[in-house]
């Protein structure tokens, strides 16, 4: 049996903004990430927009299709960070393509007959310069658990700037107290809640 001590977290980061150009929502997702590799758990960013995910709610689009070499790596991990700006008010088109991609979860069992994520956490990173940010985590929520994972308890960190204004997240000299709080929770709530779920999965 694997040790509790070997939590795996995956964050796909949805920026619509292609590597290396630099991005507000893969540096507070980093900041989670190293907060997770503090209380022991292993785990890699992805950055999606550089994958040619194709659109679909399948598992495998077909030729070219990277969903399944990320799926992979999703389905290797016990925690999900899901990182996203704000656009229009609403989450990335990227993000929405990653939870139209999880849609065919629903049909993917275990050897319980339980959808593959029933025993996986899901949690959220939000960037965006006004508020929104209440908004995007409540739709990525409600479709992260439509889809089976199971959400902690503070499983959300987000950082939003005033209203008509230009600065970024990645513009900040420094994390903000109350982000780098919002973080701790998220990151310890997450970490217990997978652990508690490895040990005691849910009945078929």
């Amino acid at each position: 049996m694997t040790s509790a001590k070997e939590l795996r977290a995956l964050a796909l980061v949805c920026t619509l903004t292609p590597s290396p150009g630099d991005s507000s929502s893969e540096l507070l997702a980093q900041h989670v990430m190293d907060q997770f590799a503090a209380h022991g758990v292993k785990g890699d960013i992805v950055r999606v927009v550089d994958h040619e995910v194709k659109p679909g709610v399948a598992v495998d689009m077909g030729h070219g299709d990277a969903w399944p070499s990320i799926r992979a790596q999703l389905l290797e991990a016990d925690i999900l960070l899901l990182a996203t700006p704000i656009w229009l008010g609403h989450p990335s088109s990227v993000a929405q393509r990653v939870l139209e991609r999880l849609d065919a979860e629903l049909s993917q069992t275990d050897e319980n007959g339980l959808p593959c994520l029933y025993n996986k956490v899901a949690t959220v990173a939000v960037v965006g310069n006004e508020d929104g940010a209440h908004k995007v985590s409540a739709d990525l929520f409600q479709g992260l658990d439509d889809v089976g994972f199971t959400i902690p308890a503070g499983g959300v960190t987000y950082w939003v700037g005033e209203a008509m204004q230009g600065k970024d997240f990645k513009d900040l000299d420094e994390v903000p107290d109350a982000v780098v709080s919002s973080m701790r929770q998220l990151v310890g709530n997450a970490a217990h809640l997978a652990r508690v779920l490895r040990d005691n999965p849910y009945p078929a």
